[in-house]
Protein backbone atom coordinates (compact mmCIF):
# COMPACT_ATOMS: atom_id res chain seq x y z
CA UNK A 1 0.00 0.00 0.00
CA UNK A 2 1.21 3.47 -0.92
CA UNK A 3 0.04 6.56 0.94
CA UNK A 4 1.37 9.99 -0.03
CA UNK A 5 0.88 13.18 1.97
CA UNK A 6 1.07 16.13 -0.44
CA UNK A 7 0.96 19.86 0.30
CA UNK A 8 -1.11 21.07 -2.64
CA UNK A 9 -0.22 24.63 -3.62
CA UNK A 10 -2.82 27.25 -4.52
CA UNK A 11 -3.86 26.98 -8.18
CA UNK A 12 -3.05 23.28 -8.66
CA UNK A 13 -5.78 20.93 -9.91
CA UNK A 14 -6.44 17.78 -7.82
CA UNK A 15 -6.07 15.52 -10.86
CA UNK A 16 -3.23 14.28 -13.02
CA UNK A 17 -4.47 15.69 -16.36
CA UNK A 18 -6.24 18.84 -17.50
CA UNK A 19 -7.92 19.06 -20.87
CA UNK A 20 -7.17 22.77 -21.11
CA UNK A 21 -3.51 21.95 -20.30
CA UNK A 22 -3.06 25.50 -19.07
CA UNK A 23 -3.34 24.77 -15.36
CA UNK A 24 -0.83 22.91 -13.18
CA UNK A 25 -1.87 19.39 -12.13
CA UNK A 26 -0.66 16.75 -9.68
CA UNK A 27 1.50 15.26 -12.46
CA UNK A 28 3.88 18.21 -12.15
CA UNK A 29 4.60 17.27 -8.53
CA UNK A 30 4.04 13.53 -8.08
CA UNK A 31 5.54 10.90 -10.38
CA UNK A 32 4.37 7.83 -8.49
CA UNK A 33 2.42 5.43 -10.73
CA UNK A 34 -0.98 4.09 -9.68
CA UNK A 35 -1.87 6.62 -6.96
CA UNK A 36 -5.06 8.67 -6.94
CA UNK A 37 -6.33 11.47 -4.70
CA UNK A 38 -8.49 10.43 -1.77
CA UNK A 39 -10.81 13.42 -1.83
CA UNK A 40 -10.31 16.80 -3.40
CA UNK A 41 -9.21 20.34 -2.71
CA UNK A 42 -10.49 23.20 -4.84
CA UNK A 43 -8.16 25.03 -7.20
CA UNK A 44 -8.14 28.02 -4.83
CA UNK A 45 -7.52 25.95 -1.67
CA UNK A 46 -4.18 24.75 -0.35
CA UNK A 47 -2.88 22.08 1.94
CA UNK A 48 -3.05 18.40 2.71
CA UNK A 49 -4.09 16.04 -0.04
CA UNK A 50 -3.77 12.29 0.46
CA UNK A 51 -3.04 10.02 -2.50
CA UNK A 52 -3.10 6.23 -2.39
CA UNK A 53 -3.14 3.14 -4.57
CA UNK A 54 -5.47 1.36 -2.11
CA UNK A 55 -9.12 1.66 -3.17
CA UNK A 56 -10.50 0.73 0.25
CA UNK A 57 -8.34 3.33 1.98
CA UNK A 58 -9.26 5.90 -0.64
CA UNK A 59 -12.96 5.27 0.02
CA UNK A 60 -12.47 5.39 3.80
CA UNK A 61 -10.75 8.77 3.54
CA UNK A 62 -13.05 10.36 0.97
CA UNK A 63 -16.48 8.87 1.70
CA UNK A 64 -18.56 11.12 4.01
CA UNK A 65 -20.14 7.99 5.58
CA UNK A 66 -16.93 7.42 7.53
CA UNK A 67 -16.98 10.99 8.87
CA UNK A 68 -13.18 11.29 8.97
CA UNK A 69 -12.33 14.64 10.58
CA UNK A 70 -10.69 17.24 8.37
CA UNK A 71 -9.12 20.32 9.96
CA UNK A 72 -8.70 23.59 8.09
CA UNK A 73 -6.93 26.84 8.88
CA UNK A 74 -9.25 29.50 7.50
CA UNK A 75 -8.56 33.19 7.05
CA UNK A 76 -11.87 35.02 6.97
CA UNK A 77 -12.91 38.58 6.33
CA UNK A 78 -13.92 40.51 9.45
CA UNK A 79 -13.71 39.84 13.17
CA UNK A 80 -15.74 36.74 14.04
CA UNK A 81 -17.93 37.07 17.14
CA UNK A 82 -18.43 34.19 19.58
CA UNK A 83 -22.10 33.96 18.50
CA UNK A 84 -20.99 33.24 14.93
CA UNK A 85 -18.61 30.55 16.15
CA UNK A 86 -21.49 29.02 18.11
CA UNK A 87 -23.54 28.89 14.90
CA UNK A 88 -20.79 26.83 13.27
CA UNK A 89 -20.59 24.60 16.36
CA UNK A 90 -24.33 23.89 16.09
CA UNK A 91 -24.26 23.49 12.32
CA UNK A 92 -25.37 26.04 9.76
CA UNK A 93 -28.02 25.78 7.07
CA UNK A 94 -26.70 25.74 3.52
CA UNK A 95 -28.69 25.50 0.29
CA UNK A 96 -28.14 21.72 0.27
CA UNK A 97 -29.25 21.32 3.90
CA UNK A 98 -27.83 21.75 7.38
CA UNK A 99 -24.21 20.90 8.12
CA UNK A 100 -23.10 18.68 10.95
CA UNK A 101 -21.73 20.59 13.95
CA UNK A 102 -18.15 21.78 13.46
CA UNK A 103 -15.36 22.22 15.96
CA UNK A 104 -14.14 25.79 15.61
CA UNK A 105 -11.98 28.28 17.45
CA UNK A 106 -10.28 31.56 16.70
CA UNK A 107 -6.51 31.23 16.45
CA UNK A 108 -3.53 33.56 16.13
CA UNK A 109 -2.22 34.04 12.61
CA UNK A 110 -0.56 30.70 11.81
CA UNK A 111 3.05 30.52 10.64
CA UNK A 112 2.27 29.53 7.05
CA UNK A 113 4.16 29.96 3.81
CA UNK A 114 3.28 33.02 1.72
CA UNK A 115 0.56 32.37 -0.83
CA UNK A 116 1.16 33.09 -4.49
CA UNK A 117 -0.75 35.17 -5.41
CA UNK A 118 -1.09 36.81 -2.01
CA UNK A 119 -4.48 37.28 -0.37
CA UNK A 120 -5.78 40.76 -1.15
CA UNK A 121 -5.08 43.06 1.80
CA UNK A 122 -7.55 45.82 2.62
CA UNK A 123 -6.51 48.29 5.29
CA UNK A 124 -10.11 49.10 6.25
CA UNK A 125 -11.35 45.50 6.47
CA UNK A 126 -9.95 43.35 9.30
CA UNK A 127 -9.52 39.61 9.03
CA UNK A 128 -8.94 36.76 11.43
CA UNK A 129 -8.02 33.06 11.42
CA UNK A 130 -10.14 30.10 12.46
CA UNK A 131 -9.25 26.47 13.05
CA UNK A 132 -12.27 24.55 11.77
CA UNK A 133 -12.83 20.78 11.86
CA UNK A 134 -15.65 19.16 9.90
CA UNK A 135 -16.66 15.54 9.34
CA UNK A 136 -18.36 16.00 5.99
CA UNK A 137 -16.96 16.84 2.61
CA UNK A 138 -19.51 18.75 0.59
CA UNK A 139 -18.49 20.86 -2.37
CA UNK A 140 -16.79 24.06 -1.13
CA UNK A 141 -18.32 23.39 2.29
CA UNK A 142 -15.96 25.41 4.49
CA UNK A 143 -16.22 28.46 2.23
CA UNK A 144 -20.01 28.19 2.22
CA UNK A 145 -20.10 27.78 6.01
CA UNK A 146 -18.04 30.91 6.69
CA UNK A 147 -20.11 32.85 4.14
CA UNK A 148 -23.29 31.68 5.91
CA UNK A 149 -22.12 33.41 9.12
CA UNK A 150 -21.19 36.58 7.21
CA UNK A 151 -17.42 36.04 6.98
CA UNK A 152 -16.20 35.14 3.48
CA UNK A 153 -13.12 32.93 3.29
CA UNK A 154 -9.97 34.67 2.08
CA UNK A 155 -7.56 31.74 2.41
CA UNK A 156 -8.20 28.06 3.07
CA UNK A 157 -5.51 25.56 4.08
CA UNK A 158 -6.39 21.97 4.94
CA UNK A 159 -4.02 21.05 7.76
CA UNK A 160 -5.16 17.61 8.88
CA UNK A 161 -7.15 14.59 7.70
CA UNK A 162 -7.74 12.07 10.49
CA UNK A 163 -4.32 11.49 12.06
CA UNK A 164 -2.34 12.68 9.02
CA UNK A 165 -1.01 16.23 9.13
CA UNK A 166 0.76 18.70 6.89
CA UNK A 167 3.36 19.41 9.55
CA UNK A 168 6.85 19.66 8.00
CA UNK A 169 5.73 19.43 4.35
CA UNK A 170 6.37 22.55 2.26
CA UNK A 171 4.01 23.58 -0.57
CA UNK A 172 4.52 21.39 -3.63
CA UNK A 173 6.35 18.74 -1.62
CA UNK A 174 5.17 15.28 -0.55
CA UNK A 175 6.28 12.36 1.52
CA UNK A 176 5.43 8.69 1.78
CA UNK A 177 3.57 7.67 4.88
CA UNK A 178 4.43 4.20 6.14
CA UNK A 179 1.64 2.61 8.19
Amino acid sequence: MTLILFNKPYGVLCQFTDESSARPTLAEFIQVPGVYPAGRLDLDSEGLLLLTDDGRLQARIADPRFKMPKTYLVQVEGEVAEASLESLRRGVRLKDGPTLPAQVERIDDPALWPRDPPVRFRKTVPDCWLKLTIREGRNRQVRRMTAAIGHPTLRLVRWRIGDWTLDGIAPGEWRHFSP
